[in-house]
């Protein structure tokens, strides 16, 4: 069950992300005044992908709640943050950006480290 866990953690987290930064893209510079803030609910209402990023996000949450009722933090944390990997990868193959050498090192050290707390 707790790698059931892991992976609904992962893909909402994943997915949530992916979504919230396209979306946000599209819509430009948000300010975070009180004016601001209401024109960011707006955009979350009007767009449905971010919306739905949104709802990954509590998915996401829900789940890790999940988790640690039945494991350690020390195993949920490490392993949830297989997210890091596979949104390094997205970012680069579904958004186009550009991941150097040194963010992809430290996204393969992610990786050792999720395994090794996995094994």
């Amino acid at each position: 069950m707790k790698w059931v866990l892991v992976a609904i953690i992962v893909f909402a987290t994943v997915l949530a992300d992916l979504l919230q930064s396209f979306e946000m893209k599209r819509a430009g510079e948000q300010s975070v005044s009180a004016n601001g803030f209401g024109r960011l609910l707006r955009t979350i209402a009007e767009r449905k992908l971010l919306f739905l990023g949104v709802m990954c996000n509590a998915v996401s949450f829900f789940g890790f709640m999940a988790l640690v009722q039945r494991e350690p933090l020390s195993f949920a944390v490490p392993a949830s943050s297989a997210s890091f990997v596979l949104e390094t990868l997205l970012a680069k193959f579904v958004l186009h950006e550009k991941i150097s050498v040194r963010r992809a090192a430290g996204t393969a050290i992610v990786l050792v480290g999720v395994v090794l707390v996995g094994g």
